[in-house]
């Protein structure tokens, strides 16, 4: 029997949700919906009738919801007002993971109820009227992500919500001996196999030579293991690389550059060798203290994150902390970090190309889902950043990474034939099928529908408790080797682990979440908090108690063997052999072409941004006149300057509006939305007058508000203050204060330097300090540097700047310079292009080069390649690439927490001092990015490899020796917002003179000296007293200026004029406006 609990708000409360889709729908044009009404709704399967109340008082809120249970198809439920209302249902697709149901059910079956099982749905209600393609409109844009669920029209007509039954077993072949090159490519297509042409060649020329067709368990095994996403086949393959000075081949363009660094310093370090595993498992691993070593990793999780931004962020978080809990015989996690890259959360939604979400929704799904792993699992999320582009507008980026602790000595691990497979943790279903080959093709507005079974929704109840019982069964030295089943599933996770013996699995023996999964599905679903261990047999009885013990299932699913071959049977019957040579080596060889030339990577970029702006102005332009509003391209449009001086800039960029003419009736103002009436009436009430608004593109707005409030062509407004609250207020400099504060940064009771800093705890931090081991002073520091904006002009000093951001950051809290590992993340457009390859090359150069002057060895690493998007607009084929985007996270440590320093100033009449060169190199900068000035400055600021290791260690030795009250490092927008935040963290304020800083780097211009962003600089708080040892220890620092007790930010140029006199309160709310959301 089903039943349906539906809870609604009581009378009198707000319905918030309904509220949320109101105001979507209002942004989505879709005028004919003006009331919605909305309900959570849980439908039963099994007999609840002997405790309806309870089920009522335990599933709702009596306080504020009221509740209905009733059998499904009955009379009931809904508003009162609902009439003649559309009813909306909005229920998981079969075989989604629905963690809420999972509870669900666990709860009524604690009150003694029958239960077979639990689904949960959304219901809303429109208003009676609305037209039929804006509830169309509605539901594909703002109820539900077709991925993952679908939606129902009218009541409810089921019978039940079991799925799946028992399919008759049938092994299957695919032809394939015979066919031509363009049916082996038509089949790795159509198969989601994505392997290239030469690939399908060799998997033809095996089955030849064996004389017979494979399975298609065979097949899918190896499509797994050969994918990008397992195999790195791309950076870790053959190059033949040509730039300005000349060509140069690779063999294993990785192993050559960024291994090759490592491998250097390793020598160097001698019997001082800190690094104790690397490149060889799932994490690289470090000494930290005498009683452990520590891991880190970071994955990313691009294309789930795009089709379903909960699911892949939450899975992305879930699958990198399992990547220390595979590593070596198991790390404990004690943090995590990210960094995500988004399209403008503004962008209209006409501008959207199809099958595209909303970068806002998105980025809020994509928080919820790393915020709901994190806190739920235990593990505080301590570090990272957020980036914006247009060009992420169909493939985000989302990093995760992960640091964890494991006892010395059992970095390593060893399977032995005889041992057991035995699988552990979660069950096995349909998600996260063909998820390492979706990840390693380019995504489409296609993809939703033909790879949405490769998205997964995690459970971070089930992983910590597999977590606990793995560690439990590592200190009792329980099993010889464990290993994550991510990608690929069993396919991959058992094969790398019996590469060098060999191994026998019977699928039949994996749990199910449900009956009908073919083998072949079995054995690639990437269904999440699964991990594969090899344990012998005199330890099976032990393992599985202390697993039952806990709740955690474990199975046997076959056992290592020394045939170095991998078999795979089901019931019985063998369905796939394959040779674990084959499998891991035979792969065949292509030599893939790479080629830089300066100055045309910019003119690509450029030329693409270009495309995609005029495609949404056509899009944009179709839905408003559909909409009855006019659209207004900006760039051309010359604004009288009173006009714009009766709005604040402030508010104009934080609305994103602009007034750009005006008669004697009324103002016009260019907004995104303007349906948005909060909005006008805001604009309205500042201008005191009627307001017509048009529909823009917000870059077009946001070009002409900075070319009309902060360009250097508008003498009254290139005030150096109106630039620094341009930059404080643009989207990647801003407060991500909004994201921070889901995030459980306490946890664990080990968080020494946080996010957030200050007075107020709203100040910006360079990095987080971190104490694993609370029997320890000694800590972590765990900092990331990235900037993709550099990647557009050179990739080899965009690779360069983020790694010497990423150290000063540890720096700036007290890192030991000398202890500082390193890891990279590639995420790159598609690389069989020569020139988008070629720029990947450059930037591993440089991560060989600077990894090498700094001491820093790179121990782990991720590449995320074809990170692309295309759609088709009016019959045309177009693509989207992201910008070169590479984050470099840095692993420090400190050796007395005690001494770390924050960046917030402490006290008035310290001393300030800026450490570091500053140079006029201008390109890439945020300066030139909101005066409308990229076009003039093309040179990035380079890196001095040399100097540079000089001034981190003095830098070091100052802080050590307690001579140094707060520290800031100087990245987007230079000295100017360094010292801007830095004084509204600390609630103080600055007097700074840029007399000496103008002598000591020859350059008068005090735009440059503000805003610079040349790498390698901090300023530094010091006491009066210290002010002499600090000139011993680092003799390059220069004297700025003071920390006053006022209220200002006060800054003289090289010959006395007040060129920033702002008040701290002012740059704070221009740095936390943009994204202060609810």
């Amino acid at each position: 029997m089903l039943w349906e609990v539906e809870i609604r708000p009581a009378a009198g409360e707000t319905d918030r949700e309904a509220e949320r889709v109101l105001a979507e729908a209002r942004a989505l044009g879709t005028s004919s919906i003006t009331e919605v009404a909305a309900a959570r709704s849980y439908l039963v399967e099994g007999d609840v009738s002997p405790g309806v109340d309870a089920v009522a008082a335990l599933l709702g809120d009596p306080v504020v919801e009221t509740c209905d249970v009733r059998q499904v198809g009955a009379e009931g439920g809904g508003p009162s007002s609902s009439g003649a209302s559309t009813l909306l249902n909005v229920l998981f697709k079969p075989g989604v993971t629905d963690n809420v149901g999972l509870t669900a059910a666990t709860a009524l079956r604690d009150l003694e109820l029958r239960i077979d099982g639990v689904a949960t749905c959304r219901k809303y209600w429109i208003n009676p009227g609305a037209d039929d393609a804006d509830v169309a409109r509605l539901c594909a844009k703002v109820l539900a992500n077709d991925a993952i669920e679908h939606v129902i029209r009218g009541p409810l007509q089921l019978d039940t919500i079991a799925i799946g039954h028992a399919e008759p077993f049938e092994l299957v072949r695919v032809p394939l001996r015979e066919l031509d090159d363009a049916a082996l490519v038509r089949l790795s297509k159509e198969g989601q196999l994505s392997l290239s042409l030469a690939e399908m060649q060799t998997v033809q020329q095996q089955y030849r030579e064996l004389g017979r067709e494979p399975t298609d368990i065979e097949l899918e095994t190896i499509a797994q293991t050969w994918s990008e996403h397992c195999s790195h086949k791309t950076l870790a393959g053959r190059i033949r690389y040509r730039d300005e000075n000349g060509e140069r081949r690779f063999e294993n363009m990785l192993k050559e550059t960024i291994f090759a660094a490592t491998q250097e310093l390793r020598q160097q370090f001698g019997d001082d060798d800190w690094c104790v595993s690397v490149f060889q498992d799932n994490a690289g691993v470090v000494t930290f203290n005498d009683q452990f070593d520590v891991c880190i990793k970071v994955e990313t999780h691009n294309h789930p994150s795009a089709i379903e931004p909960y699911g892949g962020a939450n899975t992305g978080l879930g699958g990198v902390i399992r990547d220390p809990l595979g590593t070596g015989l198991g790390a404990k996690p004690v943090c995590s970090t990210d960094v995500f890259c988004f399209a403008p959360p503004d962008t209209p939604y006409e501008s959207l190309p199809p099958g595209v979400l909303h970068p806002k929704a998105v980025m809020k799904g994509v928080v919820a889902g790393v915020r709901d792993y994190g806190n739920r699992m235990g593990i505080p999320t301590v570090n990272g950043a957020v980036y914006f582009d247009d060009r992420y507008i169909g493939n985000p980026l989302v990093y995760c990474g992960n640091i964890a602790l494991i006892p010395r000595g059992k970095s390593e691990k060893q399977v032995v034939p005889g041992d057991l497979i035995v699988a552990v943790g979660g069950r096995t279903g349909r998600d996260g099928i063909h998820g390492a080959t979706f990840s390693s093709i380019e995504l489409s507005h296609e993809s939703e529908s033909i790879s949405g079974g490769a998205v997964q929704i995690g459970n971070a109840i089930t992983e910590k408790m597999l977590m606990d019982v793995v560690l439990a069964a590592r200190d009792r030295n329980l099993y010889h080797a464990i290993t994550d089943c991510g990608a690929g599933g069993f396919s991959s996770a058992v094969g790398e682990m019996g590469a060098e013996t060999g191994a026998e699995v019977w699928l039949e023996n994996a749990p199910l979440k449900y009956a009908g999964l073919t083998y072949t599905e079995i054995c690639i679903s990437e269904a999440q908090e699964r991990m594969v261990l090899a344990v012998p047999p005199e330890n099976w009885e032990a393992f599985h108690a202390l697993c039952a013990s806990e709740g955690v299932e474990a199975t046997v699913i076959g056992n290592f063997t020394d045939t170095h071959q991998l078999v795979l049977k089901y019931n019985g019957e063998q369905v796939g052999e394959l040779s674990m040579e084959f499998l891991h080596d035979g792969r065949p060889p292509v030599v893939r072409e790479a080629v830089w030339e300066s100055g045309k990577r910019k003119a690509e970029s450029g030329d693409a941004t270009t495309d995609i702006e005029s495609e949404q102005w056509a899009r944009l332009t179709e839905r408003a006149r559909s909409m009855g509003f006019d659209a207004i391209n900006l760039d051309s449009v010359a604004i009288p300057n009173d006009l714009i001086a009766r709005l604040p800039e402030q508010l104009a960029r934080e609305l994103v509006v602009i007034p750009f003419s005006e008669d004697e009736a009324r103002v016009t103002i260019a907004c995104c939305d303007p349906t948005n009436f909060e909005v006008i009436e805001r604009v309205k009430a500042v201008l005191n007058c009627d307001v017509e608004a048009h529909i823009s593109l917000p870059d077009s707005i946001r070009r002409a508000i900075d070319r009309h409030y902060s360009s250097t062509l508008n003498a009254q407004r290139s005030m150096p203050g109106d630039i620094l609250k341009s930059i404080l207020s643009s989207l990647n400099v801003c407060s991500k204060e909004w994201i921070i504060r889901q995030y459980d940064h306490e946890v664990q009771a080990g968080s020494v330097v946080k996010p957030l800093v200050g007075v107020a705890n709203d100040g910006p931090s360079d990095a987080a300090v971190v104490r694993p081991d609370l029997a320890s002073q000694k800590g972590l520091v765990v900092a990331c540097g990235m900037n993709p904006r550099y990647g557009d002009l050179d990739p080899y000093w965009m690779a360069a700047a983020a790694i010497d951001e990423a150290v000063r950051n540890c720096v700036a809290v007290g890192a030991d310079p000398g202890r500082i590992a390193i890891l990279d993340n590639f995420c790159w457009g598609n690389t069989e292009r020569p020139e988008t390859l070629g720029s990947l090359v450059r930037a591993a150069l440089a991560c060989q080069d600077v990894a090498l002057a700094y001491g820093t060895p790179f121990v782990s690493g991720k590449d995320s390649l074809n990170n692309e998007f295309t759609y088709v607009d009016n019959g045309a084929q177009r693509t989207i690439s992201i910008p070169p985007s590479l984050l470099i996270t840095a692993l420090g440590q400190i050796e007395d927490i005690e001494r770390a320093v924050t960046m917030d100033l402490k006290e008035p009449g310290n001393v300030l001092f800026l450490v570091g060169e500053t140079t006029s190199q201008l390109g890439g900068s945020h300066y030139a990015l909101v005066t409308g000035t990229d076009a003039e400055h093309t040179e990035l600021p380079h890196v001095e490899l040399e100097r540079a290791p000089r001034e981190f260690a003095a830098v070091h030795a100052a802080i050590k020796q307690g001579l140094v009250r707060s520290c800031h490092d100087l990245s987007e927008g230079g000295l100017a917002v360094a010292l801007a935040e830095m004084a509204f963290a600390g609630g103080l304020g600055v007097d700074v003179s840029l007399r000496a800083l103008a002598t000591m780097s020859s350059i008068s211009d005090s735009t440059v000296l503000l805003f610079s962003e040349s790498n390698t600089r901090f300023v530094l708080e010091v006491r009066p007293e210290s002010v002499p040892a600090l000139d011993d220890v680092i003799r390059s620092a220069v004297r700025i200026g003071t920390v006053s007790s006022g209220d200002r930010l006060i800054v003289h140029d090289a010959e006395g004029t007040t060129v920033i006199d702002e008040a701290i309160a002012e740059l704070k709310s221009a740095w936390q406006s943009p994204l202060k959301w609810e």
